[in-house]
């Protein structure tokens, strides 16, 4: 048995490099001793509160957001201007001070949407406010007239299928969540096109609205005709369906000059400040850099690319420099499905044993109630009592389940990781409109996001230990499986 425990603690030696596996190297530490180490972070937590809420940071992360928005706007895959934004953030990264400020290349798709236009022609002249959705074919140079048919499923769509033919479909589904709402969206022109339309026009995936649609990426079908489709507003889509209710035909005319190039290239944007005993292993938070063509990208996600960058000014203001390294990844591509990120991982996760946690926020920057994640049990008890240096500021709660488009190919190969949660009531209201301006944004809102932000990262990058994470088996040794499934059935056999 002794040599079966050997075996075992020896297989386990490379997942630890870098680590201690006991506190004082003679004993393993107890989850008493983590708890300690961790309650001994109070007086930094407090500092950096301090200096993000009240200090003479406060408001920075907003006023640095105001100039980069109001400056280079929105910041589409592909766009001039999601190339000057990238050279901004570089330019104003160097300025700062932080460590290895670089641009890693990527390709990135390059759709435009051209000009576009909608109106409705019977039974009376209304001009439809769109946006065109991202990949979508334009409509012949002429454009198209054609009947409108209304439908609030796709399983309306698809009993009425024999209705549908040489028509406009247009969707009122209703808002229930963006999750399940969206597939209107990213599938509806696919389910159009298969039951012969020549276009779809899908009321925006949005909770609130003031005549204002929403665009977004949607998803052509390998066989399907590729038919135009584009958002309308909450209104024009209830309009025309009580219209339709009551039997009356509508006729619309749609023009889209949207328009698909080669994929262009483009740079996720990185700063470090590099750790002082682990620096090859890794706490990274991120934020998306590019953003929709409409708006100013404000909320998203240059909220959550601001509050990345002024995690790691908090930290260099303060003198403090972590064990670990603290990465900022600002991404590129990410509503086109991540684009830039999963490059990123392509190139960096040779080196994932090094990867100590992932985080990005890009669900809105508006008041804080805690941090979600994705970990095992002794992780997640770990970060509950990291959130507990957040009592100043009544920001405490750790939920299930991070999110973010970005940083999903580490959680799927079980490098913990979160995402921040705040009061998300309106962001569904502003999200890829027109209204993503900075007047969405709330400097003192920020100020608390940008401190919780930063403890987080902070602490985790500067405890003796990596969080723990579930080791998969593919990557363990067959040796090391063959320890633990003896150790088993040892265990089994014992008791």
């Amino acid at each position: 048995m002794k040599y079966l425990s050997l075996i075992f603690f020896m297989s386990l030696l490379p997942q630890y490099a870098g680590k201690s596996l006991h506190g004082d190297g003679s004993h393993p530490r107890t989850f008493e001793d983590i708890k300690n180490e961790i309650a001994g972070y109070s007086d930094t937590a407090k500092a950096i509160i301090d200096l993000a809420v009240h200090g003479k940071a406060q408001n920075r992360s907003y006023e640095r957001l105001a100039v980069f928005a109001d400056t280079v706007g929105p910041r589409l895959s592909g766009s001039k201007n999601l190339d000057a934004a990238i050279q901004y953030m570089f330019s104003a990264l160097q300025k700062d001070g932080l460590e290895n400020v670089h641009l890693e290349p990527v390709k990135v798709p390059h759709w435009e949407r051209g000009e576009e236009f909608a109106v409705m022609l019977e039974p009376r002249n209304h001009s439809i406010a769109i946006l065109g959705l991202g990949s979508s074919v334009a409509t012949p140079p002429e454009g198209i007239t054609a009947e409108v048919m209304v439908v609030a499923s796709f399983d309306e769509l698809h009993r009425r299928a024999q209705e549908a033919k040489g028509k406009i479909v247009v969707y009122n589904q209703p808002f229930v969540t963006y999750g399940e709402t969206v597939q209107y969206r990213s599938q509806g022109a696919v389910e159009a096109a298969k039951v012969g339309a020549v276009a779809s026009l899908i009321r925006s995936i949005a909770s609130f609205s003031i005549d204002s649609p929403h665009t977004g990426w949607q998803n052509y079908q390998s066989g399907v005709p590729r038919i135009p489709t584009a958002c309308i507003s909450v209104e024009d889509a209830e309009m025309m369906s009580r219209m339709a209710l009551r039997g009356t035909k509508i006729v619309v005319y749609l023009k889209m000059g949207a328009r698909t190039y080669p994929d262009s290239p483009s740079f996720n944007t990185v700063a470090e400040i590099v750790g002082n005993k682990y620096p090859e292993q890794i706490v990274l938070v991120s934020g998306h850099l590019d953003s929709w063509d409409v708006g100013q990208g404000a909320m998203d996600d240059g909220g959550g690319a601001f509050i990345s960058w002024e995690a790691l000014s908090l930290i260099k203001d303060l003198g403090l420099r972590p064990k670990r390294t603290l990465r900022m990844v600002l991404w590129t591509g990410e509503e086109q499905g991540g684009v830039g990120a999963e490059q990123y991982y392509q190139l960096h996760k040779e080196n994932i044993s090094n990867f100590d946690i992932v985080m990005e926020s890009d669900e809105g920057t508006f008041k804080p109630s805690g941090l979600a994640f994705t970990g095992n049990a002794k992780a997640r008890d770990i970060i509950k009592e990291i959130m507990a240096l957040l009592l100043p500021i009544n920001v405490t709660d750790v939920f299930d389940n991070a999110d973010g488009t970005d940083i999903n190919y580490w959680m799927r190969d079980g490098v913990p990781g979160a995402s921040l949660r705040d009061d998300l009531s309106k962001y569904f209201w502003f999200h890829h409109s027109q209204g993503d301006t900075m007047t969405v944004q709330d400097p003192n809102q920020m100020n608390l996001c940008a401190a919780v932000w930063t403890v987080v990262s902070y602490v985790i990058a500067d405890m003796e230990e990596m969080l723990p994470r579930t080791v998969s088996k593919q990557g363990m040794s067959k040796q090391g499986w063959l320890s633990v499934e003896c150790l088993t059935v040892s265990s089994k056999q014992k008791n």
